[in-house]
């Protein structure tokens, strides 16, 4: 007579079924996935302080460059990767390395590329906060891969923007650009950003063909006052003294 032993089929643990993980019933536990995870390793790698870059995905290297217009573009490109190339070296010299400060960008291509490659350029660590985007594959090559991430909410990647940041480098860019710069300032406007910080706009004949910022404060939908949150700057030079000035008044 053959006998059979029983052997009891163990139930699929909740938190390693995929398939519920994946369901919209799951989503606050992957919002609370991408609110967790990315602390620890900032911890990990001591990260708790940056120098936010934003700017155009489509500003291509000089080396890229095709045409006059891309050539223009391309030398937002080249400011950004020289100034995070100084910014990185001059923070890596500060004598309290509690203090130190590490570039980030949004990991993509362009200017955010070209933020990770200046620290890179320098032998600094860099921190690329990417998005799954149909249009964009994955985060530069550039960036530290220990520090590279890839959100799926576009709110929690915005909040890992400002959570750590202690200065705004914004340079030409789009919707995105203009997306990131303007919730910045909403927050620091309204006091939900308790801090302050330098944002400094680069380029500003750029900025003022985009925007006419003082109409904001003729019209009175903003106060004068308003328009101190933010500065110009025009070379790299002038853009990594307004960043230091600004460190050193408040976060050094």
């Amino acid at each position: 007579m053959v006998h059979f032993v029983f052997m009891p089929k163990k139930p699929l643990k909740a938190y390693r079924n995929q398939e519920f993980l994946n369901s919209p019933e799951a989503r606050a536990i992957r919002v609370q996935c991408e609110l967790v995870e990315p602390e620890k390793r900032f911890r990990e790698k001591d990260v708790s302080h940056t120098i936010v870059f934003f700017g155009s995905a489509r500003c291509p290297s000089l080396e890229n460059a095709t045409d006059e217009f891309s050539k223009r573009r391309a030398d937002s490109y080249e400011a950004a990767r020289a100034l995070s190339r100084k910014l990185t070296q001059w923070s890596d010299e500060l004598p309290d390395a509690s203090k130190r400060l590490v570039v980030c960008s949004g990991g993509g291509p362009g200017i955010m590329e070209a933020a990770n490659r200046g620290a890179r350029d320098a032998d600094g660590q860099s921190v690329a906060l990417g998005i799954s985007l149909p249009f964009e594959q994955g985060v530069n090559e550039y960036a530290c891969p220990d520090l590279s991430f890839e959100f799926h909410y576009f709110f929690v990647r915005k909040f890992y923007f400002l959570y750590h940041a202690k200065a705004l480098v914004v340079f030409p860019g789009g919707f995105g650009t203009m997306d990131e710069l303007f919730e910045s300032l909403t927050l620091i406007q309204t006091g939900k950003l308790d801090k302050k910080l330098p944002i400094i706009l680069y380029d500003k004949e750029f900025w003022n063909d985009i925007i006419d910022f003082d109409q904001f404060a003729r019209w009175g939908v903003i106060s004068p006052d308003d328009l101190n949150l933010f500065s110009f700057a025009d070379n790299v030079d002038e853009a990594f003294s307004q960043v230091v000035e600004g460190l050193q008044a408040y976060h050094l």
